[in-house]
């Protein structure tokens, strides 16, 4: 995959998801279209060191390409992080952003022949979100879709009302979010693999997506070959 060129966006609208959590709309003026295929991420240059490393933060596109020259980014604000910090303490309406991308390979099989479990922990559900998206409006073949969303409390959900919407909409979709420190009725209680291993009891043929925490895509990638599943059918990006 070619390197793209580092470009210049513009912050055009911000929005606090949730209370350490907030949505960015970044405007790339010099493109008419900014466009990408659903799962990749951009890399932003932030001023916070000397070395790329230091300065370099990549985050998944949560918007679904629309023919615009946007995108958005869902970022929480990390406790030290000095990016997420930066970010929160500067991003305003037309804050400038050196990025680079669209970059990656997470991305759909071009046939969706088998069920696809996308399972994920905080702001993990954005490259999910942008997929999903996707495949509802252009309305592409698909079998069952489970969107398995793992946070700590209902405070944490990220686009919650959007996914129970959808559900409503688009058959065979089904939102599961869990909550791991606090019981409420709109969600199940605990970890995500509880959720995706009852779902796996008949043994579907599936194929998985996990994006998130590394303890919880460590944890599922072995419980999935132990149900059976191949690595091949199992795909994971890393958050944090």
């Amino acid at each position: 995959m070619a390197v793209q060129p580092w470009r210049t966006g513009r912050v055009v609208s911000l929005l606090e998801e949730a209370p350490l959590t907030h949505r960015f709309i970044i405007e790339v003026p010099e493109l008419d279209v900014f466009d990408f295929i659903p799962g990749q991420f951009v890399t932003l240059d932030l001023p916070i060191g000397e070395k790329n490393s230091e300065r370099w933060r990549s985050y998944s596109i949560a918007s679904n390409p629309n023919g615009s020259n946007r995108f958005e980014l869902v970022i929480v604000k990390a406790d030290g992080g000095k990016g997420t910090e930066y970010i929160f303490q500067n991003w305003t309406i037309g804050s400038t952003v050196p990025f680079r991308g669209p970059q990656g390979k997470f991305t759909l099989p071009e046939t969706l022949d088998k069920e696809l479990f996308l399972i994920c922990t905080g702001t993990g559900i954005a490259p999910f979100r942008s997929m999903i998206r996707h495949i509802c409006e252009h309305q592409i073949p698909h079998q069952k879709i489970h969107l398995i969303f793992g946070c700590r409390k209902k405070t944490d959900l990220l686009y919650y009302d959007e996914f129970r919407e959808l559900e409503k909409k688009e058959p065979g979709f089904t939102f599961t979010p869990s909550l791991s420190r606090e019981t409420w009725e709109g969600a199940e209680h605990g970890y995500v693999h509880k959720v995706y291993q009852q779902l796996l009891q008949q043994k579907p043929d599936a194929q998985f997506f996990l994006c998130g925490w590394k303890n919880m895509i460590d944890d599922a990638r072995k419980n999935l070959e132990a149900l059976g599943y191949s690595k091949k059918d199992i795909h994971f990006e890393l958050y944090g």
